[in-house]
């Protein structure tokens, strides 16, 4: 099993108000899985995908990744369990002005001890895979949306994670760009990587096997896709 959430819970504190994001939640993925979250503004995918990713804290309830419980673990100990296990895509893309294409992409490996020779053979594997290599050089301003997502697709899986979590990954696209980036995140899965994305687009979810469906903070349904 890849990920265990068991009674989860987040809870959101101020003077006056408490705001309850995820409500009991239980969910359990597989390895090798592609799951689409979806549900309405505000019904806590993104607090989800957040506690998912390590990058914020239950206030209560169990997480355990490969068979590890994670809630007593220190940032540092998370950090390092992110960056050996876990790729992100964001909506917005998240690239580095200042860096071009090449060097976006090769960020991801840095944290890694890895040769830089190394780094520079999986950093143009990955290019010329995601169909990007002729824009190595390029700055992220003069890429276009799609060609951008595809820089952030090529960071997120260049350190060969065993998790894709992909925020609203075709959120900035037009349909097609949008549809390129739902082929590419359905072959790394058939390539056997886990990816769990959230999604406003019923579209978008149809690509995944199973969908998970929230509101106010719980899982109301779960539709598992026949195989086919």
């Amino acid at each position: 099993m890849l990920i265990q959430l068991k009674n989860m819970m987040k809870v959101y504190r101020t003077e006056d108000v408490e705001t309850t994001a995820l409500n009991a939640v239980n969910i359990d993925i597989t390895k090798g899985e592609f799951v689409a979250i979806m549900g309405p503004s505000g019904c806590g995918k993104s607090t989800l995908l957040n506690i998912l990713g390590m990058l914020d804290t239950p206030s209560d309830g169990s997480y355990t990744f490969l068979d590890e419980e994670i809630g007593k673990y220190s940032e540092s100990q998370l950090a390092d369990i992110r960056k050996r296990n876990i790729g992100f895509i964001f909506q917005s893309f998240n690239l580095i002005d200042e860096l071009n294409v090449f060097e976006n992409i090769e960020l991801a490996l840095l944290y890694h001890n890895i040769p830089a020779s190394e780094r520079r053979d999986r950093v143009t594997k990955v290019m010329e895979r995601m169909g990007i290599a002729h824009r190595a050089s390029h700055m992220p301003a003069q890429l276009s949306g799609g060609q951008q997502q595809r820089v952030a697709v090529a960071r997120a899986i260049v350190a060969e994670p065993n998790l894709i979590l992909a925020a609203e990954p075709t959120g900035n696209l037009d349909s097609v760009h949008g549809e390129e980036v739902m082929n590419m995140l359905t072959e790394l899965n058939n390539a056997g990587t886990t990816v769990v994305m959230v999604t406003h687009s019923p579209a978008h979810a149809e690509y995944a096997r199973r969908v998970i469906n929230l509101f106010d903070g719980q899982v109301v349904t779960e539709n598992l896709k026949a195989a086919e």
